[in-house]
């Protein structure tokens, strides 16, 4: 079965792992998911990610979740920009998250990087998801 939206798929495995209070939690893997995830490194929500091989032989992704206190550091996760409607932003219609206590991972000319950087680099681009 093909997958329409991956990296929608990758962010709902997350969301579902951390409501099960996973330690870690495996997606397929692509240089668009590896990219959103340095972001969330970068940015305190996730501990880090290992790329694996499944015993198929399929390239995986081995996430691991952060935790405060019992709580997950990601509390919400969506997608913005979809496969039937993307969603584009100049540099100034980029959306701040939460007044800046989130973030908007945005797809840009000079890479994958958070709103912040974007606004800071003077280049807009695809949003592709928020995160809180």
């Amino acid at each position: 079965m093909s997958m329409n939206d991956p990296l929608g798929d990758m962010l709902t495995r997350i969301r579902n792992a951390q409501m099960r209070g996973k330690a870690t939690v495996i997606t397929p893997a692509s240089k668009l998911r590896a990219w959103v995830l340095d972001v969330l490194i970068a940015e305190g929500y996730i501990r880090g990610y290992e790329p694996k091989t499944s015993a198929a032989g399929h390239a995986e992704l081995e996430i691991q979740l952060k935790y405060s206190s019992g709580e997950p550091a990601i509390r919400e996760v969506s997608r913005v920009s979809k496969p039937g409607r993307r969603v584009y932003a100049g540099v100034k219609e980029i959306p701040s998250v939460r007044n800046g206590l989130g973030i908007s991972v945005v797809s840009t000319p000079k890479g994958v990087m958070s709103d912040a950087n974007a606004r800071a680099a003077n280049v807009g681009g695809e949003v592709l998801c928020r995160v809180f």
